[in-house]
């Protein structure tokens, strides 16, 4: 069989009937062997009854959720190609010659698009305000930014893809997040991803709401982008704050005076306190990379290899245990300083530059020290 038509389902007798009848014209015009698949999520009307009248086979999750429902009508398909969208009637699968088209050509994925940004067409009222011009224009250009996802609508319900190719992407995500894993899997693999312009329809359905909650889903959405990106959300700013801190205190130090700007203690501790939030998100966002990487969120990635290579455990040890000294001996030299006062006031302008560097190279080496355990423990199967 060619093509597998998947409707997910919960509760949808409103529109599903409708959905199914375009669906079967839609592999008629493209000329595909296929089958409608509907994997109904303990749907309580009449949905299941009506998917077996109009010819569709019915796979029956008992896992909720949007992507446990796709997960298992993908696994039951039998189509070379899946051709996936929601059934409540916004999406016209008269559509789909134009994705069997692209996949019969070599594509991976074919991803539809509702925006105008990508060709596509929204009809009046058939998209909230908030999710048209703000929330899918936002995720999308991070797609595109963070992930180099060929695509201007994140979010769109109607895609095709091999059904191969989504097996190997290993798709863990049980929500409505499933979409959006898709789409950042398949880019960072570097899969051949082509786009379609489609038209959304006002959603048909009346007996109850949308499933998707704008604000829940938008924040599911974001926190799988924020974990699958750890480069730009902690690796590059972490790297930014250690320059500045490194900077600040190359004026702090010796003290310099640049028109009526003094850089004294106060500077040092900004720029203290820079290095270490720097290191720790740094320290972080490998971290991230490391967990992602592990549980199959990312595709294994050279740079991260070659640094469990030379990050090993004896090293990092030596390092921080260096840096943990270093600092002990500032800080025990202005403890000196301090007696040689009798405990007395002293001139924090002077002292504080051994107290600030000695503390601040303690912290980081201990941190050091500690991740080089961690590091050692994450990448022990790598051995």
């Amino acid at each position: 069989m060619e093509v597998t038509i998947l409707m997910p389902c919960l509760n949808e007798a409103d529109t599903l009937e409708a959905c199914i009848q375009k669906a079967w014209r839609g592999l008629k015009a493209a000329g595909a062997d296929g089958e409608v698949l509907v994997a109904d999520n303990g749907s309580t009307d009449p949905s299941v009854q009506i998917a077996e009248r109009c010819g569709a086979r019915v796979v029956h999750v008992a896992e909720k959720g949007y992507g446990n429902a796709l997960m298992a009508g993908i696994e039951s398909s039998k189509g070379q190609f899946v051709i996936m969208g929601d059934a409540d009637d916004s999406y016209d699968f008269q559509e789909i010659p134009c994705f069997v088209e692209k996949l019969r050509a070599g594509a991976d994925l074919v991803q539809g698009c509702r925006l105008p940004a990508g060709g596509g067409t929204v009809k009046c009222g058939a998209m909230p305000f908030l999710h048209r011009w703000w929330g899918n224009p936002m995720f999308s250009l991070l797609a595109r930014v963070w992930f180099g996802a060929p695509i201007h609508d994140v979010y769109c319900g109607l895609r095709g893809f091999r059904k191969d190719f989504q097996q190997a992407l290993q798709q863990r995500c049980t929500g409505m997040e499933f979409a959006t894993e898709m789409i950042i899997k398949a880019s960072l693999r570097r899969a051949k991803i082509e786009e379609v312009p489609i038209t959304l329809h006002p959603d048909g359905r009346k007996a109850h709401a949308p499933h998707l909650k704008t604000f829940r889903d938008g924040w599911r959405t974001l926190r799988f982008f924020l974990m699958c990106s750890p480069k730009w959300v902690f690796l590059l700013p972490g790297f930014l704050l250690v320059f500045l801190g490194i900077f600040a205190t190359s004026l702090a130090l010796p003290n310099v005076t640049i028109g009526p700007a003094t850089f004294d203690a106060h500077t040092l501790l900004f720029g203290s306190l820079a290095l270490i939030v720097g290191y720790q998100a740094i320290v972080f966002a490998i971290m991230t990379k490391s967990f992602a990487v592990s549980e199959g969120f990312m595709p294994q990635d050279s740079k991260l290899l070659g640094f469990f290579r030379v990050a090993t455990l004896e090293r990092g040890l030596v390092l921080g245990g260096g840096a943990l000294l270093f600092g002990m001996g500032l800080l025990a030299a202005a403890v000196m300083q301090w007696a040689q006062v009798g405990f007395g006031p002293l001139d924090y302008s002077y002292t504080m530059r051994w107290v600030i560097p000695g503390a601040t190279l303690v912290a980081l080496g201990f941190q050091t020290i500690l991740f080089s355990f961690l590091i050692s423990m994450m990448g022990i199967n790598r051995n």
